[in-house]
């Protein structure tokens, strides 16, 4: 899940701002018109259904502790779990002990595997709901905790984005359909802390311009982790994912951002994907995420009335993938991969 700075752009100096993420952004939300045809292709975007929102009426989900049935009492859970609202992000920056490191690493192993098994799911005529079920039932099977419940009212499991939309999609009763292409987001509260990840998976026959697009992505990723290291400046990050995003023909989300990752869901860094100035380099036992979206047009993201999915503003689709890293003596060891 992603930190949310829809409209107006962050800065990891400015900590007390509601960005909190992926979710409610405390701006005035712009709505997209419901369009009549299902097939896009402005823009030479390629061949898929362009997914819009059901109603034009506002409706947030409220914030609702899970029940026992669906969340066992035995389960260790976060302290938003029963009235939504996270705790204030620490200013410092984390540095996590050897024994924090393994907890953490526990979390993002369930979150890995839970990943695995969404991706066992997309095919078509599967809904997100069926899919965020099960992956929710794995989750607490593994004593686990799905950190997106009730976060902030959030009120499934995990995130499920299809086509053009950037993040935060509710699972619902849409089947997927051949040719979709879908981000599953997890994230995992064990032993304490939060394991984050996610990528995104086609559906059937992905059309060429669809498969490039989730090839670049990854590739984008996997050259951000490289750069990662001790004494690494936290530019050098949204350096990397931005040069090549640029030099594909993409452009990168800069609403949405990596983070901090432990005890908290979302804390202090924040993690750029494109090219900035931030300041503040990494150092051993600091704990993130890295979670690139490319979009085949223009970056900038609409808010559903539901006050959480974020769509293209052009109708273009977008790619993320993401991991847990922490920051080693000698490099990064990245948490969720496989």
């Amino acid at each position: 899940m992603l930190v949310s700075r829809i409209k107006a752009l962050a800065s990891v100096r400015q900590l007390q701002m509601p960005v909190l993420r992926a979710l409610s952004t405390g701006t005035t939300l712009r709505y997209p018109r419901i369009r009549r045809r299902s097939l896009s292709k402005d823009a030479d975007f390629g061949v898929y259904e362009r997914i819009t929102p059901s109603s034009l009426v506002p409706s947030k989900p409220q914030p609702k502790e899970p029940s026992l049935d669906s969340i066992p009492a035995h389960i260790e859970r976060p302290p938003y779990a029963k009235t939504g609202q996270p705790p204030t992000w620490p200013l410092e920056i984390p540095r996590l002990t050897r024994e924090q490191i393994d907890k953490l690493r526990e979390a993002s192993r369930v979150a890995r595997d839970a990943l695995a098994l969404g991706r066992t799911m997309v095919r078509s005529g599967v809904t997100t709901a069926e899919i965020d079920a099960e992956i929710q039932r794995y989750i607490v099977l593994q004593n686990g905790y799905p950190s997106c419940l009730n976060y902030m009212g959030f009120p499934k499991a995990v995130c499920t984005s299809v086509n053009n939309v950037i993040a935060h999609g509710i699972p619902d009763s849409r089947p997927l359909k051949d040719g979709d292409f879908i981000n599953i987001d997890v994230t995992v509260f064990k032993c304490g802390f939060h394991g984050d990840t996610s990528a995104t998976f086609g559906v059937g026959q992905v059309d060429d311009k669809g498969v490039m697009l989730m090839q670049a992505t990854q590739e984008a990723l996997d050259l951000a982790i490289q750069a990662c290291g001790p004494g690494v400046p936290f530019s050098a990050i949204g350096e990397t994912i931005g040069g090549l995003a640029q030099s594909l023909g993409y452009s990168v989300s800069e609403e949405l951002t990596g983070h901090g990752i432990g005890r908290d869901f979302h804390q202090n860094p924040l993690i750029y994907h494109h090219a900035n100035s931030e300041p503040g380099v990494m150092l051993p036992g600091m704990a993130f995420t890295i979670e690139p979206i490319l979009c085949q047009g223009v970056a900038r993201g609409i808010q559903w009335p539901d006050g959480w999915t974020i769509a293209t503003e052009d109708g273009g689709r977008s790619a993320q993938y993401e991991h847990t890293l922490v920051v080693t003596d000698s490099g990064v060891d990245v948490l969720t991969r496989g």
